[in-house]
């Protein structure tokens, strides 16, 4: 599916959807344990691939769209032997969180996914597996999916580079609650993304998980038991990052965009009100409230570290773009291991666009100088990210911007063109005609 986005200015309030990333660990937190009824989880594609893991563990995920839930039965912290391949699609999550749990199981688990997640790196998760007596390995021999992994993870030590996925910290902090003998991560270079290990500890807390942080990473004691009655997903800052990025290029006048469902949490990803900030945008966040108004600003280019926050490169880029001086995004390798290589995907799109672009190994300069913004047609990717970047773009480029792949939005923000559309924005992402609100 194509989007076309017009010159648009908006206004008004929206909500974000709920955080994929606490979906997630939520999910299979609650596989982990014996019945959870999780409130208003992100129902797409991504999380119900994990749904579907848990499924396959021997638990059963049912979608309560009228209550806004997810009511799980879990597999009590033992998955069986899936009967067929656990396919995790285009889910990077779901494919490292699931290959720790399958470390768990007696026999032996099939991990695929499709193109783009079979192209990423899995191999230090599987030396980690093999290393706390499970079994891992690559049909491939690549240190990528397909995976067959099993044989019963027993705990242990384990050294890991930090700098590759902090996923893996992730997936192995979630199984060893429950092996016997618990696990100790070590990490051998510096963590990136380091709050999504936060994130995942303040889950794991909920569910009554005890881990703890240690000199050189981090461990989690084994025997425990998952339980939570209920869990709530709070909103997810990596969304909305995108409605704040159109309300700081785009707002109409002096009126605001005002983002819904922002409470604090551990998400990193909500530095991008520190980020818009530093840039001279008119952001307030009323953090009691969990509400963000912001007002079009001039913007000036400021450089910003992504070690921790690697989902917010294609929005501050396109932040860049629009901005007065260069917008410098350093310390970004990890960030081209994603649903695709973020760096170079951003740089080449938004060139089309007429932006400038300077891409370095470890970082991405946009000089907003010498950018002017024209609507052009660009690809997705079949990125979520890139596609809602490059829409936000789209609202300030001159003339039409046609996004390619923009059906790939239902892997976290559902409805995102409707709700753009509701905002004011001239959107078309139907056959027929311009987005509907939802």
């Amino acid at each position: 599916m194509d989007a076309r986005i017009s010159p648009s200015r908006v206004a008004g309030r929206a909500r974000a959807p709920p955080s994929k990333s606490y979906t997630h660990r939520a999910l299979l937190a609650a596989g982990y344990g014996d019945g959870t009824v999780v409130r208003d989880p992100l129902d797409s594609a991504d999380p119900r691939a994990t749904g579907r893991a848990v499924t396959a563990f021997g638990g059963a995920v049912e979608w309560d769209d009228a209550a806004n839930a997810a009511r799980v039965d879990g597999f009590d912290g033992r998955p069986r032997t899936p009967d067929d391949v656990v396919n995790c699609e285009n889910s990077g999550t779901t494919m490292r969180l699931v290959t720790a749990a399958a470390g768990l199981a007696a026999d032996l688990v099939v991990l695929t996914g499709d193109d783009s997640l079979r192209s990423r790196p899995q191999g230090p998760l599987l030396e980690a597996v093999e290393a706390l007596g499970g079994r891992a390995e690559s049909t491939r021999r690549n240190g990528r999916a397909p995976l067959v992994v099993g044989d019963g993870m027993e705990g242990g030590a384990v050294s890991i580079p930090g700098d590759v996925s902090s996923q893996f910290v992730t997936a192995l902090l979630m199984a060893g609650a429950v092996t016997d003998g618990g696990v100790r991560v070590d990490l051998s270079t510096a963590l990136k993304s380091a709050p999504y290990v936060e994130i995942t500890r303040e889950v794991l807390d909920a569910f009554g998980v005890e881990t703890e942080r240690t000199d050189a990473g981090f461990a989690v004691p084994g025997g425990q038991s998952y339980r939570a009655d209920e869990y709530a997903v709070p909103g997810d800052f990596s969304s909305i990052s995108y409605l704040l990025a159109a309300g700081a290029v785009a707002a109409a006048g002096g009126e605001p965009v005002v983002v819904e469902g922002a409470r604090p949490s551990a998400q990193g990803d909500s530095a991008i009100v520190d980020v818009l900030d530093r840039m001279g945008a008119d952001v307030d966040w009323d953090r009691g409230a969990g509400e963000i108004a912001v007002r079009r600003s001039a913007l000036s280019g400021v450089e910003v570290d992504v070690g921790d926050t690697p989902d917010l490169l294609p929005t501050i880029a396109t932040l860049g773009a629009v901005a007065d001086g260069d917008t410098r995004i350093v310390n970004a390798e990890h960030v081209r291991y994603k649903e695709t290589d973020r760096v170079s995907a951003m740089a080449e799109e938004l060139g089309r666009m007429g932006a400038s672009v300077t891409e370095e190994p470890d970082s991405l300069t946009v000089h907003g100088d010498d950018s002017d913004l024209r609507g052009a047609t660009v690809d997705g990717r079949g990125d979520h990210r890139l596609v809602m970047a490059l829409a936000v773009a789209g609202l300030v480029a001159e003339g039409e911007t046609t996004v390619r792949g923009a059906e790939h939005v239902e892997v976290s923000f559902p409805g995102f063109f409707g709700t753009l559309a509701a905002l004011g924005a001239a959107v078309d992402s139907e056959p027929g005609g311009t987005a509907r609100a939802e």
